[in-house]
């Protein structure tokens, strides 16, 4: 391919069609923006985020029944402040405003918007003044919600009323009058999107589904349906090359493109020498059985390890790990082609929050978390074209198509692994001798939380080898070991997620028998932040 082209230039994924009702989400900044995308999905209803300044043609390519607009940091009277498109109120579609998005249309359309004396953050409870008003339908008088805002409206817009209040922010939420637009617009000051107010989903899906009259159709078989489309007009008749890595997304994305290309399509398991215990053995038996295509397994654990040694900036990590597994795909493309031509496209089964974590062209709006080996990772002189089907679905989607497809449980439902591996879970230098120490730690803790049957309530659960050494006792003679971190979170869209509460009794096993049969380990913690503020992974 041309070095000056995007690799990501032409990715297969599903978006626009003309045959389904979408939302558009315009993201200002919110840590909550994604969720509002999860959310409307949930509703059944496609969603997708777009940058607040995203050009006009690509917000009407869409052809969305509605529009969302986010919270944000800033003020909306703040000199450089993300402002509203005309674009946005053209579309001729209903308008929904949270938070800043409340703000800025009162601010664009004529209103007043002021600082507060307190800013205002956590639950409340407000007061429906417009019990009537169709995006209320079914919820209580006096709903609980989440507030988290500094400025507020003080001032409506010709044409619009107050629907809801509290009593600290007289104007809790705002629509206008019927009859006096062409499109209804409403906006609430509080964020109905998070977990914390109870009857946000409710608000939301009356939004999507009554007041912008879309169909809930968001399903994984018509997901199936369009990417099995998608792909066949992206590959045509030419050869792909799939990484697979046994992991739910990788394996999902190669069944999708096995049902689209057949033949076509040849899968690469490159063994890092990064994994779990057993993994690479059963990562070739599971999807040699059940994705029945054909499977290569390549063993680049020296090269891998060799590229690593010495780096310890967990970006930098992720940037040697991302072109490795691209050097290694290349040789082994390299070598494929003389059995059956070149392979012309490269498949990845890259998700929607790697995508927007990464803070890649498509998501500015978003802070940069970590670069993803699969997003920010790629080198520039790709030689391959991507093909992402997946890349705008969240965790739990892609494991309801893998379910559609007929894969087994033991694959849909299998723990999320980094595609870095466990490298991300070494703070510090990787060495062969750290990989061993964490997954033999990783193995107990994983194998003590699925004997308490505890595993598939998890979003993930996994062991860190941190860079500290800690000073113990073991028998009789002063030791200076390994301290292991322990990690299990519940979530249910992997964008927030809180840490798990697990019995004591599992993580004294755990602990225990870590500090006894890794004898490298003499202490082992627990993590018990959520994210935010952290992340799932510790790099």
């Amino acid at each position: 391919m041309n070095p000056d082209q995007n690799p990501t230039d032409g990715v297969a994924a599903v978006t626009a069609h003309p045959h389904r009702d979408t939302i558009v989400v315009l993201d200002y900044g919110s840590q909550y923006a994604r969720l509002i995308v999860r959310r409307v999905r949930e509703c059944r209803v496609y969603a997708e985020l777009l940058p607040w300044d995203a050009p006009a043609d690509r917000i009407r390519a869409l052809n969305p029944r509605g529009v969302i607009l986010s919270g944000g940091p800033n003020s909306v009277y703040d000199p450089g402040s993300p402002s509203l498109q005309d674009t946005v109120l053209d579309l001729g579609v209903p308008v929904l405003g949270i938070c800043y998005g409340m703000q800025l249309l009162a601010h664009h359309l004529g209103g007043h918007v002021r600082p507060v004396d307190r800013r205002e953050f956590g639950h409340a409870s407000v007061t429906l003044t417009d019990t009537g008003h169709p995006l209320f339908r079914s919820l209580p008088d006096q709903p609980d919600v989440w507030m988290s805002h500094g400025d507020q409206v003080t001032a409506l817009p010709d044409g619009f009323h107050p629907i809801a209040s509290t009593p600290t922010c007289p104007v809790a939420a705002m629509a206008t009058l019927p009859g006096t637009r062409h499109a209804p617009i409403m906006a609430l000051q509080f964020h109905p999107e998070v977990a914390h107010t109870p009857q946000g989903l409710a608000l939301l899906r009356n939004f999507c589904l009554d007041i912008a009259g879309c169909s809930p159709t968001w399903t994984p078989g018509s997901f199936i349906d369009e990417a099995v489309d998608a792909i066949r007009e992206q590959v045509g008749s030419a050869r792909v090359l799939a990484g697979v890595s046994g992991g739910v997304d990788s394996a999902v994305a190669a069944a999708l493109l096995h049902r689209a290309i057949g033949d076509q399509l040849t899968c690469v398991f490159v063994d890092n020498g990064l994994l779990r215990k057993d993994e690479p053995r059963n990562v070739i038996a599971s999807l040699g059985e059940h994705l029945g295509v054909h499977l290569v397994a390549v063993d680049a654990a020296e090269d891998f390890l060799a590229h690593l040694a010495g780096v310890t900036d967990p970006e930098h990590k992720r940037r040697v790990i991302g072109e490795r597994f691209i050097r290694a795909f290349e040789r082994e493309a390299r070598t494929l082609a003389a059995q059956g031509g070149p392979f012309d496209f490269l498949a990845q089964g890259t998700l929607y929050p790697d995508v927007i974590e990464s803070a890649t062209p498509e998501s500015k709006s978003a802070a940069k978390i970590k670069t993803h080996h699969n997003v920010g990772g790629l080198p520039a002189d790709l030689a391959f074209r991507l093909v992402e089907p997946l890349r705008y679905l969240f965790k739990d989607e892609a494991r309801a198509v893998g379910s559609a497809l007929g894969l087994p449980d033991d694959i849909v439902w299998r723990d999320p692994f980094p595609g870095p591996g466990l490298a991300v879970r070494i703070l510090g230098e990787v060495t062969a001798e750290k990989t061993a120490i964490l997954r033999e730690a990783d193995a107990i803790f994983v194998g003590e939380i699925k004997q308490a049957g505890l595993y598939r309530g998890l979003g993930q659960v996994f062991a860190v080898l941190t860079d500290a050494r800690s000073t113990g006792v073991q028998g009789d003679y002063r030791t200076y070991g390994h301290v292991v971190a322990l990690r299990a979170i519940t979530t249910d869209d992997y964008m927030t997620a809180d840490w798990a509460r697990l019995p004591y009794e599992v993580l004294a096993r755990a602990a225990n028998r870590i500090v006894n049969d890794v004898p490298q380990v003499n202490r082992v913690v627990y993590d018990i932040t959520s994210k935010p503020p952290a992340t799932v992974e510790w790099e």
